[in-house]
């Protein structure tokens, strides 16, 4: 295999882990988005008719719920990731 092919494999290769990578985060972004500006603001009337706790679901949602969805996020992310990474790291070996 000539050193142009193998940069070309390498270039495809680095193309594929950061789409993975851009997607996952576009992806867990509009996750915390919908909680955070949906369920805090634009659907907080409908959720408060339900509550957490004694709160109004979509109060919960506005000061603490979306704090916890970020958090899992963060968790998942890294979750993720790591399998992409393993999966790239394997590439490499071949």
């Amino acid at each position: 295999m000539t050193d142009t092919s193998r940069a070309e494999i390498r270039r495809a290769e680095d193309k594929a882990y950061w789409r993975k990578n851009l997607t996952l985060m576009g992806g867990l972004l509009a996750i915390w988005f919908l909680v955070s500006f949906g369920a805090g603001i634009l659907f907080r009337d409908w959720l408060d008719q339900f509550s957490i706790g004694g709160a109004p679901l979509g109060f919960w949602f506005a000061q603490q719920g979306s704090i916890y969805v970020f958090v899992a996020l963060i968790f998942v992310y890294a979750a993720v990731m790591d399998r992409i990474e393993r999966r790239h790291a394997a590439d490499d070996q071949d």
